[in-house]
């Protein structure tokens, strides 16, 4: 997806190596931690010289990201938002870590899970494809990729091709009968559920409507100690579609 993304121009990827922007011998970018202990450390200067380098910042605007464990966890939110933005560069260290005064140069610190790697590239890699699927004309369908687990809040629903029946496992025949809008509800259901059993951490943030959060509590869920109540019709007279509520738990105003 990343070629794609580069290929059809839609889709701008520059490396930058920080070796270009030192002033020794050995074209050194890591050193010995002050205070001892073991690993290197990324230096600051060529960081800085790097980023001084580059050119303006695409509507005015870039993220700086800094890829490192101790970051804010990456989830699909962040991603639309850095997508959103436009310009976006990413900074991370290998093996031990950075000198502390990198931090400063960075507009945002971001994860990808709670776990160490060797450097700072897969993250790299992980970041850049997610962001580059979304870019418009990257990908075929992009009402595809909308429809993904995360984009709704949730997880997705699962999928069925050819065969029909495949050692006893059947397709849900209501995938079968061509009514559209029973195919639609049975997906929304079926994504409920598979978040309530997998991730039912993510319903407490969830886009709801009331009748979905009733029959998840039916299913056994039990919403966040707190949660507002949806309140009012539950279907949008002017649009006839279902009303979508906001989960989220009361916070007290002395907090």
């Amino acid at each position: 997806m990343i070629r794609v993304a580069r290929d059809s121009g839609r889709v701008e990827i520059r490396v930058v190596n920080l070796r270009e922007f030192t002033d020794d011998p050995h074209r050194s970018i890591d050193d010995y931690p002050y205070g001892g202990g073991p690993g290197m450390i990324l230096k600051v200067e060529p960081v800085a010289r790097a980023l001084e380098s580059l050119p303006p910042p695409l509507r005015d605007r870039r993220e700086v990201v800094l890829l490192t464990p101790q970051g804010a966890r990456l989830d699909q939110t962040m991603v639309r938002r850095l997508v959103d933005v436009g310009d976006v560069v990413l900074a991370f260290g290998r093996y031990k870590g950075l000198d502390e005064r990198i931090r400063s140069l960075a507009t945002r610190e971001i994860s990808i899970g709670d776990y160490i790697l060797s450097g700072g590239e897969p993250a790299a890699v992980v970041l850049v494809d997610a962001l580059a699927r979304l870019v418009p004309g990257v990908l075929g369908d992009l009402d595809s990729a909308l429809s993904d687990s995360f984009e709704t809040g949730i997880l997705d629903s699962g999928y069925y091709t050819r065969p029909e029946v495949y050692r006893g496992m059947r397709v849900p025949r209501t995938l079968l009968t061509g009514d559209h809008a029973r195919i639609l509800r049975h997906r929304r259901e079926e994504a409920l559920l598979r978040t309530l059993r997998r991730r039912p951490d993510l319903l407490s943030g969830a886009s709801l409507t009331r009748e979905e959060i009733v029959w998840l509590q039916a299913k056994g869920w039990t919403p966040p100690p707190g949660a507002k109540s949806p309140g009012g019709e539950s279907e949008d007279k002017t649009a006839g579609r279902p009303r979508r509520v906001k989960v989220q738990a009361r916070r007290d105003k002395d907090e």
